[in-house]
Formats: structure tokens, sequence, C-alpha cells
């Protein structure tokens, strides 16, 4: 059975996306993510610029899931010291 992954984005990323500058897309390796992307297969990732308010249509694009590579970051979203990441590919649009 085959999955979409849901990721919601801030402006900033969603954009840089939709222009082509971003290959991927991090989440931290959390328990959460963990059951998220080990040993789940998925065909699509739908990409969500925030979180749309009941009813409003949201700004979205689909791309093909291509898996992801852990990777060790240093990014602001996540503090001053390098965090171990999952590093999703989000660069192969559909839609």
């Amino acid at each position: 059975m085959t999955f979409q992954l849901t990721l919601h984005l801030k402006r900033e990323y969603f954009e840089q996306i939709e222009r082509g500058e971003q290959e991927f897309e991090f989440r931290p390796k959390t328990p959460y993510w963990h059951k998220h992307l080990i040993d789940r297969k998925y065909k699509t990732i739908r990409l969500v610029c925030g979180y749309p308010k009941r009813g409003e249509k949201p700004r979205e694009m689909i791309v093909r899931y291509r898996g992801w590579l852990p990777k060790i970051v240093k990014h602001p979203n996540f503090g001053n010291k390098p965090v171990h990441v999952f590093a999703i590919f989000v660069h192969d649009r559909i839609n």
C-alpha cells in the first residue's frame, strides 16, 4: 500500500522549492519522523504552504517521493548546533 506524505512548510521554503532553489526539506530525527519515514512507502509528497484555514484553498504542490538521506545540518530552525535530520528529496515536481 502506498500513501501520500504531507509536509507543511513556511512560505519562504515553499517558494524556494517552487522556484527550484531547494532540493531537500529537512525534518529532525525524532521518534515522530522516524515513524513516518522509516519503512513507509510513499508515492507522492504534498507540500503545503503553511496551515490554511478551514475552507481556504491551500497553496500546494505535489512532488514524487524519492526518499530521504540522513544528514547533519546547521539550520536556524533547529538552533545553533548541528542536528541529525531526514533530508527529504522535494525537487521532482508533478504539478
